[in-house]
């Protein structure tokens, strides 16, 4: 199962052209850098910047991000019924960023050994204090059975960006 997911991981990589490098070949820095240099991640840029969060990304961590694309950050806000500004001046606009950082470093082979090892499921505790439950459903790394994770081990200095296809909310309280 695990060389399966992998391989399914790593043919997304290629059939989309995916290029997570400062074009020198290196590897970025930080994790904010990774969505800064690379298309797809204007919202995410955005709303880190918007939310202050830019200098605690920068840091020496280790984090795991579960970056939400442009496009997932579309349909979030289709959904929610709200615009892009409105999300940025949002009062849990850090709230719902910091969901989406997990403290540490984990790479997808962990993330799956994780899995395999709760029987199907794993629970990690954000940075914000919520969970996030993951799962492998038909192949694919879910979290909350809401967000596919598309792209992994987008590897920086100070830690590792999953790419995901939808924004996950925190739990309400």
């Amino acid at each position: 199962m695990k060389k399966l997911v992998s391989a399914l991981f790593a043919s997304v990589a290629l059939l989309f052209g995916v290029a997570f490098a400062d074009g020198h070949g290196d590897m970025p820095h930080t994790v904010v850098e990774i969505a800064v240099e690379n298309d797809g991640f204007a919202t995410l840029v955005a709303a880190v910047t918007e939310a202050e969060l830019v200098d605690v990304l920068s840091g020496e961590g280790p984090f795991t991000v579960f970056a939400p694309t442009d496009d997932a950050f579309a349909a979030a806000l289709e959904a929610l019924g709200i615009t892009a500004e409105e999300l940025l001046a949002s009062e849990d606009l850090a709230g719902i960023l910091t969901y989406h950082v997990v403290p540490g470093k984990l790479m997808a082979a962990d993330v799956l050994a994780a899995v395999e090892a709760g029987y199907g499921t794993a629970t990690v505790e954000t940075v914000n204090g919520a969970t996030i439950e993951v799962t492998v459903e038909d192949g694919m790394v879910m979290l909350n059975g809401a967000a596919t994770v598309a792209v992994t081990d987008l590897e920086a200095d100070n830690g590792v960006v999953h790419v995901i296809d939808a924004v996950i909310l925190p739990p309400s309280e």
